[in-house]
């Protein structure tokens, strides 16, 4: 006796629902092993479907590289930045958000951030998308700083100086955590860190030749000491 099957038939995805597949399937691969991984075959090989496939979805590879690394960056801010609350102090929440990038958890997300700047090199398209998303991540931390700085939270008045070097202490400190080269405990460097730049109202008219910092400036004698070549100097005009 012929039997005939009844099984439901596979419904077919739309153009949409394929590329959607093929995205996310590239997000899931460059968060397990970096930007570098994103081959049109790897991606592939991830999804299950052709090479062709992928390629015909997305021929462009530079593009679509960019692409991943913005979703994977801009949802970690994103998430990162929702717990800034209106009824806490700025102040904690900006030692919370230090904690959050330092813990060691998102080693994933470093590990796209650094292969972005090193890729973003000779793919410019890649490299302007990680110069908004840098920019995306400073004005939402100058937009806290200005908070607290109007709440008198905070000494600091250059919130834009401010926030540039917050992120790039986070920045290196978990760079240098991918070849085990940090602190054992980055965040509590970082907190010391961050309590010096959040204290320490900026200087508007250091010495000359002094930095803000009370260093010397680079090129300039440092204040009280002779000038290169001075010595030589007073050594030639006593011989004339």
């Amino acid at each position: 006796m012929k039997t005939t099957s009844t099984g439901a038939t596979p419904r077919r995805m739309s153009p949409e629902e394929r590329d959607r597949v093929i995205f996310d399937g590239a997000v899931g691969l460059a968060r397990e092993s970096g930007l570098e991984s994103l081959t049109v075959r790897a991606v592939a090989q991830r999804v299950g479907v052709t090479p062709a496939l992928v390629a015909h979805y997305r021929p462009v590879m530079d593009a679509f590289l960019a692409e991943v690394f913005g979703e994977i960056v801009g949802a970690e801010r994103e998430e990162v930045m929702a717990e800034f609350g209106q009824e806490r102090a700025v102040r904690d929440d900006l030692f919370r958000m230090v904690e959050t990038l330092l813990d060691g958890s998102r080693d994933d997300v470093t590990l796209v951030w650094v292969q972005a700047w090193a890729l973003g090199v000779r793919n410019e398209t890649l490299a302007a998308r990680v110069r908004t998303e840098m920019d995306l991540w400073q004005s939402a931390i100058e937009e806290h700083l200005s908070r607290a700085v109007a709440a008198g939270e905070i000494a600091a008045s250059r919130t834009d100086t401010a926030a540039w070097m917050l992120l790039a202490m986070i920045d290196g400190m978990n760079a240098h955590s991918l070849v085990k080269w940090a602190p054992h405990d980055r965040a509590d460097l970082a907190r010391r860190v961050l309590s010096v730049a959040l204290d320490h109202p900026d200087d508007p008219a250091p010495s000359p030749g002094v930095s803000s910092l009370g260093l010397p400036s680079p090129g300039l004698p440092s204040p009280g000491l002779p000038s290169p070549g001075a010595p030589e100097r007073a050594s030639l005009s006593s011989r004339q």
